[in-house]
C-alpha cells in the first residue's frame, strides 16, 4: 500500500473524492465551517483511483483529524492512513491527536478506540448549531440513531 501526501497537483482529484464522500467540501466542526479542500492530508491510490483519504489541521500544537474515508473497509487502508497522520503529528511535535465524531457514528467510535483513542468530551446538542449553519445535516444518522451530539476523542502521543 502506497500512502502519499496531498500535493498541490493532487488537489483537484482529492477534492472530487471529498465531494463524492461528503457531498460537499464544507464540514461543520464545533460550530466552525472547515473547507476540507484546503486541508493537509494523505491518500492511498489503487488502480489509478483514490481509495482512502485522511485530512487534518494543526491547532494549538494538536493535530485534529477532520476526515478519514476508506473505500476498502477491513483491509487496513484507514488504519494505515491514521498511523501515517499520527507519525506526522509526532514529527510536528504535537503532544496529541484528536477528532470529533457524532453520536450515531458507532463504526468510527469503535475504529478509533481500538487504535488508542479515548473519549474526552461530549458536546450535547452540538448538531443544533451545526444544522443552523448547514441545514442539510439530517435529523437521523447511522442505524436510525437521532443525530444530536458531537463526541471528542484523543490519543496522547
Amino acid at each position: 500500500m502506497s500512502i502519499r501526501r496531498i500535493e498541490p497537483a493532487d488537489r483537484a482529484e482529492v477534492n472530487a473524492f471529498i465531494v463524492r464522500q461528503w457531498f460537499t467540501r464544507q464540514m461543520i466542526v464545533r460550530g466552525e465551517t472547515v473547507d476540507l479542500g484546503e486541508t493537509k492530508g494523505f491518500y492511498v491510490r489503487e488502480d489509478g483511483e483514490i481509495i482512502g483519504l485522511i485530512t487534518y489541521r494543526v491547532i494549538d500544537r494538536a493535530m485534529e483529524i477532520l476526515s478519514l474515508d476508506s473505500l476498502r473497509e477491513g483491509c487496513g487502508v484507514g488504519g494505515a492512513l491514521l498511523e501515517t497522520a499520527v507519525s506526522e503529528a509526532k514529527a510536528l511535535g504535537c503532544p496529541r491527536v484528536f477528532l470529533i465524531t457524532t453520536n450515531d457514528n458507532l463504526n468510527a467510535l469503535r475504529f478509533y478506540q481500538k487504535r488508542g483513542f479515548d473519549m474526552t468530551a461530549l458536546y450535547r446538542n452540538a448538531l443544533d448549531v451545526s444544522r443552523r449553519m448547514k441545514p442539510e445535516i439530517p435529523e437521523t444518522g447511522f442505524f436510525g440513531i437521532p443525530l444530536r451530539h458531537e463526541i471528542e476523542l484523543e490519543r496522547l502521543l
